[in-house]
């Protein structure tokens, strides 16, 4: 029977004994309006969002949670409100008392109880936590950057001037981890804000920022497609290449690649949902040159509405919800999110900036970090990242990128402002 018909908590399946009835006070997220039963399209219904400030070493990572969806997702793990509970260090009551209230101000069944089974939640929960896992990754990197500009604020605040260093940069994994090391052992706030690598590239130029990140793949054939892209916005002797960290591109499929997807040109058939990136990001550009190479359009693609996600993240968890059946990214974030993923390409992370900043302070102490033994013990422990053996070292612009010296360019798909 549904919870929302019982005034008690059910008999757990991993005990098997009742519990005493309980009432405890809601969240206090749950008190944001009246029931969303009666108040469905009207105003009433809010959301909140805060932040808090605490004492202690930075993590990076945007921490944002919801007590709702932490015990949603715990009791699809679990099975069990007990085992719930203790995985929140929670008590049953509680658990149970506070699912209650969250199905009287929803309006709607949140789990399905059976005698001696499994706790299930119902659809309609399914949906919610999905629809908040993919709009929390969506997000992510605006998050994080709102939350490493408030650090470096409270910083002066505390401690006087601080090196700064602005960096546009595809979105990345490893970064954030990089920037934590850059201000733990540099005194180095790197202003990290995510965007797709041709975006990177013009914001350089147009000097909005003094570093760009941008991602290319490894390919000794060379690429028309990624030339005819960026070597416009690369002038070698203006612009200095560092080496940084090397990772694996891939499809992103569901566990156990039930759809049989091994290559790009699987992705043209039938059926099969893809979501994109956004116009301007390198994996974007990665598709491109595939489809190119495979004498396939774009447009034979079933791509979702939209225009793409902007992270890695939140393609995987678009796949991870079922709301699409592949995508392209990098293996950690599909390994996130406990996806399938088959290995395409591995490619090159680049940092690059004006010849003119390469010697400043901060681009100097970027540097240092890159070459540090803590960078590349952090990288090691990342799926599907390699650190680059040069890493931190000025490279030749035309023998690092494979594309440099590409011949006549044969006609492709994508514009140059893609």
């Amino acid at each position: 029977m549904s919870s929302s018909s019982s005034p008690t908590p059910p008999a757990d399946a991993a005990s098997g004994q009742p519990a005493a009835p309980v009432a405890p006070a809601p969240p206090a997220e749950a008190e944001a309006g009246p029931p969303l039963a009666a108040a469905l399209g009207r105003p009433a219904f809010r959301i909140r969002l805060e932040y808090g400030l605490e004492s202690g070493a930075q993590q990076s990572g945007a921490d944002l949670s919801n007590p709702l969806f932490e015990m949603l997702r715990a009791l699809r793990e679990a099975g069990s409100i007990l085992r719930a509970a203790r995985q929140l260090g929670l008590s049953y009551r509680h658990v149970w008392g506070a699912i209650k209230r969250w199905e009287e101000g929803l309006g709607q069944a949140l789990v399905v109880w059976s005698q001696g089974q499994r706790a299930q939640l119902t659809p309609f929960a399914e949906r919610l936590l999905w629809g908040e896992t993919r709009a929390r990754a969506r997000l992510a990197p605006h998050i994080e950057a709102l939350r490493v500009e408030l650090t470096r604020v409270v910083e002066e605040a505390v401690s006087g001037a601080h090196l700064q260093l602005l960096v546009h940069a595809s979105h990345d994994l490893a970064l954030p981890l990089l920037q934590s090391l850059a201000r733990e052992q540099q005194a180095l706030h790197v202003a990290l804000h995510f965007c797709g690598s041709v975006d990177a590239l013009q914001a350089l130029a147009e000097g909005r920022c003094t570093v760009a990140g941008f991602h290319v793949p490894a390919l000794p054939r060379g690429s028309a497609v990624f030339a005819q892209v960026m070597k416009p916005r690369l002038q070698p002797g203006a612009h200095k290449l560092l080496a940084c960290v090397r990772r694996t591109q891939g499809l992103m499929v569901a566990h156990g690649n039930p759809l049989q997807l091994h290559e790009v040109a699987d992705l043209v058939r039938p059926g099969v949902r893809f979501m994109d990136r956004q116009e301007g990001s390198g994996t974007r550009l990665l598709l491109e040159h595939w489809l190119d190479e495979a004498g396939l359009s774009s447009s034979q693609l079933q791509r979702l509405p939209g225009d793409g996600e902007n992270s890695h993240v939140a393609v995987a968890a678009a796949v991870a919800s079922g709301v699409a059946d592949a995508g392209i990214g990098i293996e950690a974030a599909a390994r996130s999110f406990g996806l399938g993923f088959v290995p395409l390409v591995e490619e090159d992370y680049f940092l690059v900036c004006l010849k003119e900043a390469l010697d400043t302070e901060p681009v100097l102490r970027l540097r240092e970090a890159l070459q540090g033994q803590a960078w590349r013990g952090t990288v090691a422990e990342q799926p599907g990242y390699a650190i680059a053996p040069d890493a931190g070292e000025v490279l030749s612009l035309t023998k690092a990128l494979p594309w440099w010296d590409f011949g006549p360019q044969r006609r492709s798909t994508i514009s140059a402002q893609s």
